[in-house]
């Protein structure tokens, strides 16, 4: 077994890997950016090295850097989390050649499944089939609209080397495949390094089911049952759970067979997930992380087994510690990803900031994985998820309920969050029955007046003095006199109807008004506009790229572009200017 072991990686995943070594008596080190001095995986690991920089780029990506904190800690193996290097061959290769342990799959079998195109094909060596799509990268928009012609749309273009939603764009019509494109090439470049494509029929109302394996160095490869991970917006997942709803068992262990024939098809060892959609029936080979998955925990929760504590012992040359036969499912669990995001309107757009508070839900069967405390920051140069939190149950109803009762109790301040949205998932009777797909939350989930924002954590300072107010009510025509305790700040004077209506008028006269602003801080990345240009409500302005999201900035009103106020690649804050249309 290892003495040290550094963390490649940040937040939530950082701190799970944290604790598991502290349980197994291993030094933990931890590397950090600038913007990440201060952060909990850095005060809780017994070690820590400095990276440098402050965005992705110059920090958790800087191979340089990481080597260096390699050698200088003496750690002896290195565990990658998830996203960054945890699914690059070069950075697994660059680690095994010093003769330090990866604890991940080798690099040759990250090759063939970081991949798609080759993955397809690994996978079809071992009959196992995914959706029709191609297996060439995408040279040009043609090649699109040839596939189109031939298998109909929607077609799905995907990042070749990358996965978990990103890089991905999903075409409707001949008229978008050149925009959608040209996204999906910027978005892999972006994330994983590369741009390159490749496509596919996109089906219309999938389940997203995904197989968690684990393989040892002695030839035994085990899967630990299904994660039904359906309850996504913009291809990226919400709520995760296992086992799958209304999942037949013959589908299950066929699913299961399947991923263990993928998994042994690449030689593959440690940890890794294997991919699938299942529709009318059927079941399409995806994609395989070769990596630990962000909702791992909820396999955790209904097999009893510790992935990452099994993924260090793997890597460290020891046998599985269970069989195949030793797999049971006991109980259901489901997993929701507490983003910093504003799920209003079904918008999730990028909330970052100071947690101003952060009260945590307890009880039987709960469970927080986070990555922040109170008092800490939400950059917008890194991933949005502030933590996870899981909950199990003796059956899916029970765990449900459990769930929206540990909601319920989470609070968040200073920043949004997806916690709201998770509720109106949950509480859905489309949920509830397990007869939601991948394109539930955005067709059919409607989230009108859900708010990101706790409303019981205002900005208001728990300092404030509080003062006594009587309100007069009526209740079913009952009139009633109540008292009470507000900030003295939420305390105004009265005004008369006439001033209302001219403050009300006044608000009104905002919407429209063409000065864009930019609705959370970020970075542009596209400009769509030049000055003097003619252009319509609701066409997009600029793209605005935060916390690894892509957002289109619209025009609220028609008319002409008289000021361009920012350029390619400058940061801007929320509210701040960014084109003014008269």
């Amino acid at each position: 077994m290892f003495s040290k072991i550094l963390i490649a990686n940040r937040g939530e995943i950082a701190v799970r890997v944290i604790r598991a070594c502290r349980e197994l008596g291993i030094t933990s080190v931890a590397v950090y950016s600038e913007l990440d001095r201060d952060a909990l995986h850095v005060r809780l690991a017994d070690e820590a090295y400095a990276l440098g920089g402050e965005t992705a780029a110059e920090s958790y990506l800087n191979t340089e850097a990481i080597l260096a904190a390699i050698e200088q800690s003496g750690a002896e193996a290195v565990h990658p989390g998830y996203g960054f290097y945890s699914e690059n061959a070069d950075f697994a290769r660059s680690i095994t050649e010093l003769g330090i342990a990866f604890i991940g799959p080798p690099p040759e079998a990250i090759e063939v499944m970081g991949d798609k195109i080759s993955a397809r094909l690994a996978a079809e060596k071992v009959n196992v089939n995914g959706v029709p799509g191609t297996t060439a990268i995408i040279e040009s928009a043609d090649e699109i609209h040839a596939f189109a012609d031939e298998h109909g749309y929607p077609v799905a273009i995907k990042a070749a080397y990358g996965g978990g939603g990103r890089g991905m764009k999903v075409v409707h019509s001949a008229d978008q495949v050149d925009s959608a494109l040209e996204s999906a090439q910027r978005e892999a470049q972006s994330f994983f390094g590369r741009s390159e494509c490749y496509m596919e029929r996109y089906l219309t109302w999938p389940r997203h089911i995904e197989m968690q394996i684990i393989a040892d160095q002695h030839g035994n490869t085990v899967w630990l049952g299904e994660r039904d991970c359906s309850a996504q917006r913009r291809h990226q997942k919400l709520v995760e759970e296992s086992p799958a709803p209304n999942f037949p068992e013959d589908v299950r262990q066929a699913m299961g067979a399947a991923a263990v024939a993928v998994a042994e098809g690449c030689d593959y060892t440690n940890a890794g997930t294997v991919e699938f959609l299942y529709q009318d029936g059927e079941f399409f080979y995806l994609e395989m992380n070769t990596r630990l998955q962000v909702e791992h925990p909820v396999s955790e929760l209904v097999s009893g087994i510790d992935l990452v504590r099994e993924q260090i012992r793997v890597a460290a040359g020891l046998p599985l510690s269970f069989s195949q036969a030793d797999m049971t499912q006991n109980g259901h669990a489901i997993e929701v990803r507490i983003n910093a995001e504003d799920p209003a309107g079904g918008k999730f757009l990028p909330s970052p900031g100071d947690l101003t508070k952060l009260s945590l839900p307890q009880g039987f069967g709960v469970r927080w994985d986070g990555g922040y405390e109170e008092g800490d920051t939400v950059s917008q140069f890194y991933d949005n998820l502030v933590g996870k939190l899981i909950v199990w149950g003796s059956d899916r109803p029970t765990a449900v309920d459990r769930m929206l009762s540990a909601l319920s109790e989470l609070k968040v301040g200073g920043i949004a969050t997806t916690a709201a949205a998770h509720q109106a998932i949950l509480s859905h009777e489309d949920f509830r029955n397990g007869i939601h797909s991948t394109k539930w939350v955005e067709e059919v989930l409607d989230l009108t007046g859900v708010s990101g924002k706790s409303s019981e954590f205002s900005d208001t300072s728990d300092s404030e003095e509080r003062i006594r107010k009587d309100v007069l009510m009526e209740v079913n025509g009952k009139r009633f006199q109540v008292a009470a305790w507000v900030p003295e700040s939420s305390v105004t004077m009265p005004s008369s109807p006439s001033k209302q209506r001219r403050s009300a008028a006044g608000n009104a006269s905002v919407t429209g008004s063409g000065r864009i602003a930019a609705p959370m801080q970020g970075t542009i990345i596209k400009i769509h506009v030049e000055v003097g240009q003619q252009i319509t409500t609701g066409e997009s302005v600029v793209v605005l790229e935060a916390m690894k999201m892509e957002n289109n900035i619209n025009a609220d009103k028609t008319g002409k572009i008289t000021e361009v106020k920012v350029d390619v690649g400058d940061t801007v804050g929320a509210g701040d200017l960014i084109v003014v249309i008269e």
